[in-house]
Formats: C-alpha cells, sequence, structure tokens
C-alpha cells in the first residue's frame, strides 16, 4: 500500500506529459480532483509553454533581419524560454548566427554579450535602464504589445536601442 500512491502520481504525471500536460508536482495532482472553478486570463486562452516571436520592431539604422541575427546570436547561449522562440525565429528565417564572447546572464533582466568586440544587451526595460539606453521613444509600442499579452524583449548595443522583439505564448 504504501508504493501505490507514489506509483499512482508517477503513473498520472506520465500520462499527464504524454497529453501535452504539465503537472508542478505530486502535491498539485493530489488535489486537483478538489477544483469546482477555474479562472483564465481575459483572453481566455491557456498557454501551450512553447513561446513564438510574434513581432519584430526596429528603431535603429539596421533591418528586421540584422536584428534577428545579432538578437537570435545573444540569445543562443541562454537557456531561458524565450531566448529559444527567438533562436527558432532565426532558423526559421535561414539566418546564420554570429560567434558571441564573454556572454553574462543577468538573473531577472537578460544578457550581455560581445559580438566582434562589441557590447550588446538583451532583456528587459530595467536591463536597458541600468546600461543607459534610451527606450523612451518607444514605450507606447511596448505598452501596446504588453496590453496584447506580448512579452518585449529589448535589444540594444551599449550606445542605442537597436530594436524589439515581442514574444508570446
Amino acid at each position: 500500500l504504501g508504493l501505490a500512491t507514489p506509483v499512482a502520481i508517477m503513473v498520472g504525471t506520465g500520462k499527464g506529459a504524454e497529453n501535452g500536460i504539465l503537472i508542478k508536482s505530486a502535491e498539485a495532482l493530489e488535489i486537483a480532483h478538489t477544483i469546482q472553478t477555474v479562472v483564465l486570463d481575459k483572453t481566455g486562452t491557456i498557454t501551450e509553454g512553447k513561446p513564438k516571436v510574434t513581432d519584430i520592431i526596429v528603431n535603429s539604422d539596421i533591418n528586421k533581419n540584422e536584428l534577428l541575427k545579432i538578437a537570435a546570436s545573444i540569445e543562443k547561449p541562454s537557456e531561458h524560454p524565450l531566448s529559444e522562440a527567438i533562436i527558432e525565429k532565426a532558423k526559421k528565417e535561414n539566418i546564420n548566427l554570429l560567434k558571441v564572447d564573454n556572454f553574462i546572464s543577468i538573473t531577472g533582466k537578460g544578457v550581455r554579450a560581445e559580438i566582434n568586440k562589441k557590447v550588446y544587451y538583451a532583456g528587459n526595460l530595467s536591463l536597458m535602464k541600468e546600461n543607459d539606453i534610451d527606450c523612451s521613444n518607444v514605450d507606447e509600442v511596448s505598452d501596446n504589445l504588453a496590453n496584447k499579452g506580448k512579452t518585449p524583449l529589448y535589444f540594444s548595443d551599449e550606445n542605442k536601442l537597436l530594436g524589439i522583439i515581442a514574444v508570446a505564448d
């Protein structure tokens, strides 16, 4: 009897995974039978856990493919799920990535990396402000993306904002 519950939990989480359902913990599965109400966000959608690039907004003298090439290159060493979406988009567009040096992950903010001895940042608005990158001219664009349930990711060199890539699940 002592093995029955752990085996049932293991089988339950395995069956859920086969059907694309991620179960956070054994405890969550054990108490799931008590659920009486499910509340969704205002769009009524349930995420799949597979973020995708939805928008590429350029803010400098480079084009969308150049921004995507830089973005995917500096995101490649990262393990963040949003990074994977950008790398996947670059693959679909047949964009060859650049060699990255001195990659640093900045917890809760983004990443810093060098391409051809030039520093680049990728991350949230907080990271941009911390590095004195002016993003005021894209505030409205960024807010619109966020209001649509998209996550705006900022990309810059050490002097200016290159653009925003929005990702959504």
